[in-house]
């Protein structure tokens, strides 16, 4: 199906323009299918592996009903369900699952165990996400944008906080291959890395995308369609860099001033969870410690007629059951 049958996806950069294009597409089907009653079970009696080292909520979720719709079987190996990594080496991991699977979905560390899992697997692996990269995401991100603007190109996207992890570099090398305006509004020192800056800036030559690095929030944000952030802390991260983040990224909080300088047809979009309130055992937590009732985003932003969160959080299905259903059917 579309030429993906039997192949990995691990991250964004492997992929060209017109296929990442054929993947949203395909998801808006899929999604236009199942809303209206169509059935789409393109992988009847294939069966998946969900290896999840680090939980997750809607990307379990996400590929649970996706295996489903597909009729497909998942089976969900949480952190304490696996030795990979432990008692057994990844190739060996892969080498094992591989023959008992159609598929293997992993969301986990670094970047190289995916990559691992690929190469030894024999069957197509999925990128859950890892500590670099998060490519389902953001189709599901771009299948948002879409619906809300009717396309991608000449969308300003402004990712504004740390934007030196998964989110940040997945956010950047997808709106550069889509040819889209890309800006990261950070501290210098949250830039994403030099060395993926650099090919990034190698494809936005072939793609005409633009890519901009700003610490002034005013500046960025101005003129933006889609402004966009993350938790300041990622899953993993210790404790004691919440001072630092807190310290250094407050300014970059997205708040009601920011959206208004962007203009009326921006909107707010954020990954979650969020830390928009106190309703949340960690958002307790900081604000005993630290004093601030939000981190990444104000709770007015976040609930405002602006926000497509849900939106997005309810397409993160769809692109998921694309992905699996252009690498797995017949």
């Amino acid at each position: 199906m579309l030429g993906f049958t039997g192949k990995s996806f691990l991250k964004l950069l492997d992929f060209t323009p017109d296929e990442i294009n054929s993947l949203i597409g395909l998801a808006a089907k899929l999604k236009a299918d199942k809303k209206a009653g169509t059935p789409h079970r393109l992988c009847e009696g294939k069966n998946v592996a969900l290896i999840f080292e680090k939980t997750s909520t809607r990307t379990r979720c996400a590929f649970e009903v996706a295996a489903s719709d597909l009729g497909m079987t998942a089976v969900y190996l949480d952190p304490s369900g696996s030795q990979i990594g432990k008692k057994e080496s990844i190739a060996d991991t892969a080498r094992a699952l591989g023959r008992m699977f159609d598929g293997i979905e992993y969301r986990g560390y670094g970047q190289e165990i995916v990559e691992d899992l690929a190469k030894y697997a024999g069957v197509p692996v999925w990128n859950g996400l890892t500590n670099e990269y998060h490519p389902t995401q953001i189709l599901a991100d771009f299948l948002t944008v879409k619906e809300r603007f009717g396309t991608l190109e000449g969308i300003k996207f402004v990712y504004m906080g740390d934007a030196r992890y998964n989110m940040g570099n997945s956010l950047m090398v997808g709106c550069t291959k889509m040819g889209m305006h890309f800006v990261a509004c950070a501290p210098e020192k949250y830039f994403p890395n030099a060395e993926l800056v650099a090919e990034c800036k190698k494809i936005a030559e072939k793609t005409g995308a633009v890519l901009e690095f700003e610490s002034d929030p005013v500046k960025a944000t101005n003129g933006a369609h889609v402004i966009y952030t993350d938790v300041w802390v990622s899953m993993g991260e210790p404790d004691s860099v919440w001072k630092e983040r807190i310290a250094d990224l407050t300014p970059y909080r997205v708040t009601k001033t920011l959206m208004e300088n962007a203009g009326e047809n921006c909107v707010f979009m954020h990954c979650l969870p969020a830390f928009h309130d106190l309703k949340t055992k960690i958002g307790r937590e900081v604000y005993d410690k630290y004093g601030i009732d939000c981190m990444e985003v104000t709770d007015e932003v976040f609930e405002s007629d602006a926000s497509i969160v849900f939106d997005g959080a309810g397409n993160r299905v769809h692109p998921v059951t694309s992905v699996v259903a252009a690498t797995l059917a017949d």
